[in-house]
């Protein structure tokens, strides 16, 4: 394969010979690399590139050893001026530091100067043959938005051998697809590809003859970066001796794009005070150039602030990140400021393509500014006994921003208002302090109130740096109390009077006084009752004391707590009037005995004793403890005794009837009670209980009494209690546990029981008047 080079100095030499120089710098790192460049140099001219990452990954300071050549930061090698190579080479050394690992690298660079031109190459000239061969591809670059003239001599390619190739360099940059075939048969030249056959159409064709390829027209690298071809070699007849050749064409970028701000205006915001370094916002920009290269590598700088003095705000010149660059933000100074910012490529060099943009930056309030009163007292009046009344409104002032918490204001009373007769509030609308009466005021008592009242904001003080926390704002408020002329006072609304139970009609009571704030008496005022719930009282007009028209009992439903309320009107001449309430304190007499149940039954549910519970009207210090006696004969039957704290009553143990008998009266009201499938079992009964008996108590028993007696007087209360038999065995008869209802009135067999002393042969006349069958068991059991 041969290559044809253009003239020395042309855009297109340069193309050639930046293709040939990647593949010659295509070597390891801080290694001694090797330059075949021209005998002379124009200034600014592209001598070579180096990958520096691969000798030092982050290189934080790159220098050439010589002034004659400036290294970029993608490891371009550009002459600083015009150089004519006097040797045959030039040696010079690319120095990498990276300062926060503390890493210097050195890679030396030695420039060989050609000593002759290269031969133009004849297409029918003789190339390099090897003993396995392919098509190979050159290498090949098309730098954008070429000038022409078009159509433009792009490349050949030639059929040669896979391990050799011949360059040879044509000064119109031309390339020629050739075929080692074409020394046998005669081929024919086609290419296809985006550019031919596909889109963009027709923007490549080759000479079907010499294979020359050819540019028809300029070409944007950010509408195609690259051109993937295929090259055909056939014979007439078509036969394709050769494979197809895959060629690559990449468009070179050129700097032909400005980076521009994605927005032209961008707005941020940052709250005053903050301090130096405070982030503010981060501005990006775009450049459609190649990436990763020096076309698209921007920085950022300002231009202007405005207003300019002081100076703000900075800016990193890589990331655009916009800082705080003082505390001294000030909103109520100023609450905005712009900056003209410039973005420019080429890492910012004077020669990079730039663009500017316009940013807006809100200073966000706080509140660093407290509320003052316009003025430091204030005066007003009142009349008395006006509640619920404006009096005064008073004006504050607040540098912070209006209509939120920062500058909306709370006010206080500090002092003065002890009694609570005034409020203080804020008027949403003005924010304004609105001073209001609540409680009413007396003239009498006091005709002048001084008040103490400081101003907050509804959100906490935010202090400034190097600043100090102010103090509330206070001002003082007098107020004059008006004179009126009012109606009397019921002052305290309350009274307690004391008086003893069982007080009789007829006594008087001291009453419920009320008083004429203006003659400071109670002359001239009128009372009456409005609430007596007993009708215990009658009240002096004139006076207003109490005479009791009934005797005054304590334990009244009307009481409570010990209490009787009487609620009393006080009137004037013109009927101006006030209430009161005069409680009547009745101290307690021991005036109500105490009372018990006056029949408690024993031998019930399994029990031997019975409890007595005495309840007393009167107050507890004229009650319990009570005091227990059994009077009469009653001591000898019956004992007292405590339970659980509890007076009880019970059976003496030496009382023990020897025999039980059963009457007549029992057996008849077993026969009356039982059904006719019983009747064997009551035969049985009756014929094992034909033992003797006799009364299980003395004749007077039925006369006994168990009298209680209180301490507080004379006094008897008759209880009966009733004594059931017990059999030869000290033990309870059965029957004394058993209930029976009620039979009616005017029954023939009367009550009936273990415990009925009726007589055994009275009133047992019904029997003759039984049925056959119960005949026959009654004179069974009378025989027995």
């Amino acid at each position: 394969m041969a290559v044809a080079s253009a003239a020395p100095g042309s855009i297109f030499y340069k193309q050639l010979l930046f293709c040939l120089l990647v593949l010659l710098l295509f070597c390891d790192a801080c290694q001694k690399i090797s330059l075949q460049v021209p005998s002379h140099l124009q200034a600014e001219a592209l001598v070579g590139k180096v990958n520096l990452k691969k000798c030092l990954q982050s290189a934080s300071l790159i220098q050439s050893s010589d002034p004659d050549f400036r290294i970029l930061e993608d490891g371009s090698v550009y002459t600083t001026r015009d150089l004519t190579l006097s040797s045959a080479k030039k040696s010079f050394s690319i120095l990498l530091s990276d300062a926060q690992r503390q890493e210097q690298k050195k890679i030396d660079i030695v420039l060989e100067a050609r000593g002759k031109k290269i031969p133009k190459r004849h297409p029918k000239d003789a190339v390099l043959r090897r003993s396995k061969r392919r098509w190979a591809p050159i290498p090949c670059s098309l730098m954008e938005n070429s000038l022409g003239p078009f159509p433009q001599h792009v490349q050949q390619v030639e059929n040669i051998y896979h391990d050799i190739f011949v360059l040879s360099l044509n000064f119109h940059l031309s390339l020629q697809v050739q075929s080692d075939a074409a020394q046998n048969y005669t081929i024919f030249y086609s290419i296809s590809g985006p550019g031919v056959d596909k889109e963009p159409f027709n923007l490549f064709f080759i000479d079907k003859d010499t294979g020359d390829i050819f540019c028809t027209r300029s070409i944007d690298r950010e509408q195609y970066a690259e051109f993937p071809l295929y090259a055909y070699a056939t014979t007439i007849d078509g036969y394709a001796p050769e494979y197809p050749l895959p060629l690559l064409f990449k468009v070179e970028d050129d700097n032909d794009n400005a980076p521009y701000f994605e927005s032209k205006l961008t707005m941020f915001s940052v709250p005053e005070n903050c301090r130096t370094g405070t982030s503010v916002g981060k501005v990006t920009a775009i450049d459609h150039d190649e990436p990763d290269t020096l076309h698209t590598r921007l920085r950022y700088k300002i231009l202007q602030q405005i207003p300019d003095h002081p100076k703000h705000f900075s800016v990193h010149p890589d990331t655009g990140v916009i800082t705080t660059a003082t505390p001294l933000l000030d909103r109520e100074k100023c609450d905005t400021y712009k900056l003209i910012m410039e973005v420019r490529d080429m890492g910012g060099q004077p020669f990079g393509l730039f663009n500017t943009g316009t940013i807006t930056i809100s200073l966000e309030d706080e509140n660093d500014n407290p509320p003052y009163f316009t003025e430091s007292s204030y005066f007003t009046e009142v009349e008395e006994n006006r509640i619920d009344v404006e009096i005064l409104r008073m004006a504050v002032r607040d540098q912070d921003l209006p209509n939120t918490p920062h500058s909306k204001a709370v006010y206080k009373i500090l002092q003065g208002n002890e009694n609570g007769n005034f409020r203080i509030s804020t008027d949403p609308n003005t924010n304004e302090a609105v001073l209001c009466v609540v409680k009413p005021l007396n003239y009498e008592a006091s005709d002048q109130v001084v008040l103490q009242v400081g101003v907050l904001n509804e959100a906490q003080f935010s202090r400034a740096p190097n600043s100090q926390a102010p103090t509330m704002c206070t001002a003082t408020v007098t107020v004059k109390v008006k004179d009126t002329d009012e109606g009397p006072e019921c002052q305290p609304p309350v009274k307690v009077i004391q008086s003893k139970d069982g007080l009789p009609e007829g006594k008087e009571l001291l009453g419920y006084k009320a008083l004429d704030p203006e003659k400071r008496s109670s002359e001239g005022l009128r009372y009456k009752k409005i609430k007596d719930e007993g009708n215990w009282f009658e009240i002096n007009e004139h006076t207003g004391d109490l005479k009791t028209v009934k005797t005054l009992d304590r334990e009244s439903k009307f009481v409570k707590n010990n209490q009787y309320n009487v609620s009393v009107m006080a009137m004037d001449a013109v009927g101006r009037s006030c209430t009161g309430t005069l409680v009547v304190l009745l101290e307690d007499d021991n005036d109500h005995p105490p009372q018990i149940d006056k029949e408690v039954t024993i031998c019930r549910h399994g029990k031997d004793f019975a409890v007595l519970e005495p309840v007393d009207a009167d107050g507890p210090e004229n009650g319990p403890p009570f005091q227990f006696v059994l009077v009469n004969s009653a001591s000898k039957l019956w004992t007292l005794e405590t339970k659980d704290g509890i007076m009880t009553t019970k059976l003496p143990r030496d009382i023990t009837p020897s025999n039980v008998i059963l009457g007549r009266w029992a057996i008849l009201a077993m026969v009356l009670g039982s059904a006719l499938l019983l009747c064997v079992l009551f035969t049985c009964f009756c014929v094992t209980a034909k033992k003797a008996v006799k009364k299980c108590f003395p004749e007077d028993v039925a006369q006994q009494n168990l009298i209680v007696s209180n301490t507080e007087g004379p006094g008897e209360e008759v209880m009966k209690v009733y004594l059931c038999g017990q059999n030869e065995e000290h033990k309870h008869s059965e029957d004394y546990v058993r209930s029976y209802n009620y039979e009616g009135k005017g029954s023939v067999a009367g009550s009936v029981g273990c415990c009925s002393d009726r007589q055994e042969d009275e009133g047992l006349e019904f029997l003759d008047h039984l049925e056959p069958k119960f005949r026959t068991l009654a004179k069974t059991c009378i025989n027995k």
